[in-house]
């Protein structure tokens, strides 16, 4: 006979601005678990200031089990020229390393796709670090594939300041 006590009471709910030091927490696990420690540089104050002030640039789900944060989804919405319709895109997912398996990320992802839809949104687009395989077998499970064909492309910091005719102090 299977252990109520076993089976999480997984929830997930919108990220509210009591959740940004919870946030912060699982940015830095993300960091940490993709091996970029050293270049995150994530701000309770400016991820409360952009997520939940006056002019939002992303919206967040929280993932809860029996009332503790173990996950969220950090994204924001695009747009397809070609398509002539909005694309949910996926900055972050994450679940802590000793929840994954739980149900956790499936939750999230099943969330995302249900913003997707009542946003009237093509697709839902992220990104995956190709050695990440456990995450490639999740998102291929889900029925994602992998686009090789397009390239990430970066510009950032002093670069921006040069494209825009700005001095490198500006910033």
């Amino acid at each position: 006979m299977p252990n109520p006590k076993s089976a999480p009471r997984l929830r997930i709910r919108r990220g509210t601005p009591r959740d940004v030091p919870a946030i912060v927490s699982l940015i830095r696990g993300l960091a940490k678990y993709e091996r970029l420690t050293r270049d995150c540089r994530t701000d309770a104050r400016r991820l409360r200031r952009d997520g939940f002030g006056r002019h939002r640039y992303f919206e967040t789900l929280v993932c809860t089990s029996d009332g503790r944060t173990i996950g969220f989804a950090l994204y924001y919405f695009a747009y397809s020229t070609f398509a002539s319709t909005p694309v949910l895109f996926i900055e972050d997912i994450f679940v802590e390393s000793n929840e994954r398996g739980g149900g956790a990320g499936t939750a999230l992802m099943k969330a995302l796709a249900q913003v997707a839809v009542r946003k009237r949104c093509s697709q839902m687009e992220w990104i995956v670090l190709d050695w990440n395989t456990p995450a490639i077998r999740f998102y291929r499970r889900l029925g994602a594939r992998l686009d090789r064909t397009w390239v990430l492309t970066r510009l950032s910091g002093s670069n921006i300041l040069r494209l825009a005719g700005l001095p490198e102090s500006a910033s």
